[in-house]
């Protein structure tokens, strides 16, 4: 868990020298800062949907696939973390913190960051990695990344994005827990990681419109989208056993 642990303080050292960096300036800056934060989120979201939907073929044609797989995810996702209020009850652990520390804001950039680091092919592969061989190399390089996104994040959302390392510490590190049953799962299905990111991406890019526009997408209640993927490959597994 080495590679997780890095992540974490990459995150909140990045967080603190955000939070720094915002007591200078002033509120009409920030709110600016933020739009374009969620220019580059919005465009980091489509990136990824796209490169785990789109390939090119033999004869040099753009191909997709998983289109449909996004939209039933999605709104699957939707309903079951609008039943289950999930977005609710995630924001209400940022609000009881909110209210300890005496710092407004403090759910949105928990919430928001707390998506950001922990979606993603990286935060998977690199965890498992770092589970079964020790190798913590991709960990490393998006601890790095992570650190200038908390920087950002921090300066416009304040230190609400500095509490996203403990979810970031709970995932990634389970995941580098129990590696070794995540990993065959992967090798045996090696379209499921390409449809996870492309569910996860799609969430990222939620946040960049919220941030761009103040809309109020829901984005926690899309959580339970990454999983229609996994069982959807399990019962493809399933399937082809019978």
């Amino acid at each position: 868990m080495v590679g997780t642990l890095v992540n974490a303080a990459a995150v909140i050292v990045g967080g603190l020298i955000g939070i720094f960096l915002k007591k200078g300036i002033r509120g009409e800056i920030m709110e600016n800062v933020m739009k374009a934060e969620g220019i580059a989120v919005l465009i980091i979201g489509m990136n990824g949907v796209l490169t785990n939907m789109l390939s090119v073929g033999e004869d040099g044609k753009i191909a997709e696939s998983g289109g449909l797989l996004l939209l039933i995810s999605l709104a699957v996702g939707m309903f079951f973390g609008e039943i289950i209020k999930l977005d609710d009850r995630i924001n209400g652990i940022g609000k009881a913190v909110e209210s300890k520390v005496k710092s407004e804001g403090f759910s949105k950039g928990f919430v928001s960051a707390f998506i950001i680091f922990c979606v993603g092919s990286m935060s998977i592969i690199g965890s498992v990695n770092d589970g079964l061989s020790g190798n913590a190399d991709i960990l490393m390089v998006k601890s790095a990344l992570d650190f200038i996104t908390a920087v950002v994040l921090a300066s416009a959302m304040g230190i609400g994005v500095v509490f996203a390392c403990v979810p970031l510490l709970i995932y990634q590190g389970g995941i580098s827990l129990f590696a070794s049953q995540i990993k065959p799962l992967i090798e045996s299905c090696p379209e499921l990681l390409a449809q996870f990111s492309m569910v996860g991406y799609a969430i990222i890019m939620c946040i960049g419109i919220n941030f761009i526009a103040g809309t109020k997408i829901k984005t926690a209640n899309l959580l339970p989208a990454m999983l229609v993927p996994v069982l959807y490959n399990l019962f493809k597994m399933v399937e082809n056993l019978w």
